[in-house]
């Protein structure tokens, strides 16, 4: 029988229907505005103590709070709105102290019961949620001194193996300056260091009674140290934003040496420099003998907080750019540890020190590159937030060398499992290869996101109305039919959106609004064309079928045709552009399921089977 489906796929429909509906609603319930508690370290925590002293300041300041709780990831205040929410902020920095990270954050309110099955809102990109916008500068003269300071170490061990006295080694400049006192060390050192080490260029000098060899890198050399050390950085960044949760970042090149980075739902600049891990890096190093050269000699502290030090050789064996995987686990005795992989250079490395130094101490040692935050009142009563970068260098672990290592080997010493797990989360998301810089730091405020929201919507409503009330004035009741297929297609299509964790942007809602357009574009083809055979003469059960029988054709042509030019968008576009590829290439998808088989359900529900029916079309 013409224009009648099977029951089967009545209730399919109705099923695809019931998962997008599901899948949908947690947009209806919005992020509330908090207040992220974490400390300076990982071996501090967050408790019930230290919300009670935020709950008193902000009592004491007249702010109302929403709900205090403690989480996995410290402690989290949410508020009523995202007024409460800023001037809080200040308001518990000044009471917790610098030791203390307080950030803004917005925080799901998704009921546990969607939240089980997987469901969850569409991510919000930085123009709609807000977030942060650095400017990264890489400090590539460094990376040049950096891979001058290992080859030093390794050009020492190649020395010292060859019986070949030296006097220094000194690194300055992108140039390495060996100093001898005999003119015979050195020419032996440049011929061994020549064969050894070819990827170098080489020259000497002599001044007085002192003979140098100078090491420094061709110009090939050097670009592509440089350029090693932007896409290193680049990786790295990207792996670590990546591993800590933060939705959608953007973290791309730009020009030779800088890095953009845009952290979506982030507005304070020193939670969100904490979060890409400043420019943490470990470095191994020996534990100096008694009768080490004072200069030679760095004396660092322990990282667990006892106040222990110890002195090591400033010779670095091999730092966090050899490491190819970590994890963290637990060892015999229920501690933590981090089970390091080296690469192929840094195995040989270690194994080619450790060979000769089994029975001493090896450190590795913790370097980090961060900033303080402090609120300072003012002169007129204002609190003001004052910035200071420093760095830490601190001690792991120092553990004795039993026996020569090779590509693996574990971290032991450390305090918690949290500190082992955050340790081996660096090291996998790979070492910077250079240290960066701060150029530009820009925060775009949830106010600005919350206004392009609203005029975002706004437009999609009236959108949304323009084309509804045009189908039920020309089309009548079937009119109706579109547009119950359309508010259908917004809601797969925001569910689709939450189930593949795409991320809604502005433009994306400009791409909604096209979708709204081209969704019914396909009903009007489908109408026209059944007025049209009903103007033939045809009875209206084979009009509906040859209407929507021939109107396929043309709607598959011009929606493939839009679907491919969008996926060209998603492919070579970034930031807005995939944005609105997204919607635009998912609303496609739907709107050909909802204006074609739903539609085609609802009138079939209707006239399918009923003999001369007269069409309100």
């Amino acid at each position: 029988m013409l224009n009648k489906y099977p029951l089967w796929k009545y209730l399919l429909i109705l099923l695809v229907i019931a998962l997008g509906v599901v899948y949908a609603l947690p947009n209806l319930y919005p992020d509330d505005p908090a207040l992220q508690l974490s400390t300076q370290k990982s071996t501090s925590v967050v408790d019930q103590r230290t919300l009670a002293t935020a709950e008193k300041a902000l009592q004491d300041a007249g702010i109302d709070l929403k709900e205090a709780e403690i989480t996995s990831a410290g402690g989290t205040l949410r508020f009523n709105n995202g007024e409460d929410q800023l001037a809080a902020k200040p308001v518990i920095a000044a009471a917790l102290g610098e030791n203390y990270v307080v950030a803004l954050n917005l925080v799901p309110t998704t009921p546990e019961w969607l939240s089980s099955i997987g469901a969850g809102p569409a991510k919000l990109g930085l123009d709609l949620r807000g977030g942060v916008h650095f400017l990264l500068e890489v400090d590539t003269p460094a990376a040049l001194k950096q891979r001058l300071d290992v080859a030093a170490s390794e050009m020492k061990n190649s020395l010292r193996t060859e019986r070949i006295r030296y006097r220094s080694v000194e690194v300055s400049g992108g140039q390495m300056s060996i100093r001898f006192l005999r003119e015979e060390d050195q020419q032996a050192a440049l011929e061994l260091l020549q064969d050894e080490f070819s990827e170098y260029v080489y020259s000497t000098s002599s001044e007085g009674n002192d003979y140098f060899v100078e090491v420094g890198f061709t110009e090939a050399a050097s670009a592509e140290v440089e350029a090693y050390a932007l896409q290193q950085n680049l990786t790295t960044l990207r792996n670590r934003v990546n591993e800590l949760g933060v939705a959608e970042p953007l973290v791309q090149r730009q020009g030779s040496n800088r890095i953009v980075v845009e952290l979506p739902g982030v507005q304070d600049t020193a939670a969100a420099k904490r979060i890409i891990g400043a420019t943490a890096n470990l470095e191994f190093r020996l534990e100096a003998g008694l009768d080490a050269n004072a200069s030679d000699i760095d004396t660092l502290t322990f990282r667990d907080g006892s106040g222990r030090t110890a002195r090591l050789e400033r010779d670095v064996i091999i730092t966090g750019d050899s490491v190819a995987d970590a994890n963290s686990s637990f060892d015999e005795n229920g501690r933590p540890q981090v089970n390091i992989s080296l690469d192929g250079k840094g195995g040989s490395q270690m194994a080619r020190v450790t060979r000769s130094a089994v029975g001493r101490n090896m450190a590795v040692v913790f370097i980090e590159h961060k900033s303080r935050s402090r609120f300072v009142e003012g002169e007129d009563g204002k609190l003001t937030e004052v910035r200071r970068s420093y760095s830490e260098k601190s001690i792991i672990s120092l553990a004795t060398i039993q026996t020569t290592l090779g590509n693996s080997f574990r971290i032991t010493g450390l305090d918690s499992p949290r500190e082992s797990s955050e340790l081996a989360l660096l090291l996998r998301a790979g070492a910077l290869a250079a240290p960066i810089y701060f150029v530009e730091e820009r925060t775009i405020g949830p106010s600005l996101g919350a206004e392009n929201i609203r005029l975002g919507v706004l437009s999609a409503q009236i959108g949304l109305l323009v084309v509804m009330a045009f189908m039920l004035v020309y089309y009548k009741v079937f009119g109706i039919f579109a547009n119950i297929s359309l508010a259908l297609n917004i809601v797969l299509l925001m569910a689709c959106m939450s189930l593949l964790s795409a991320t809604l942007t502005l433009p994306g809602i400009a791409g909604i609004v096209l979708t709204m357009g081209m969704a019914v574009d396909a009903n009007v083809l489908i109408f026209s064309r059944i007025r049209e055979e009903l103007k033939a003469g045809l009875p209206s059960q084979q009009a509906i079928h040859s209407g929507f029988n021939r109107a396929f054709t043309t709607i598959l042509d011009a929606n493939i045709t839009t679907l491919l030019v969008a996926v060209i968008l998603f492919a070579v576009g970034t930031g807005p552009v995939k944005g609105f590829a997204v919607t635009l290439s998912l609303g496609i998808l739907t709107s050909m399921f909802t204006a074609i088989v739903v539609t085609r359900a609802q009138i079939n529900l209707v006239y399918g089977g009923r003999k001369d029916k007269r069409l309100f079309i």
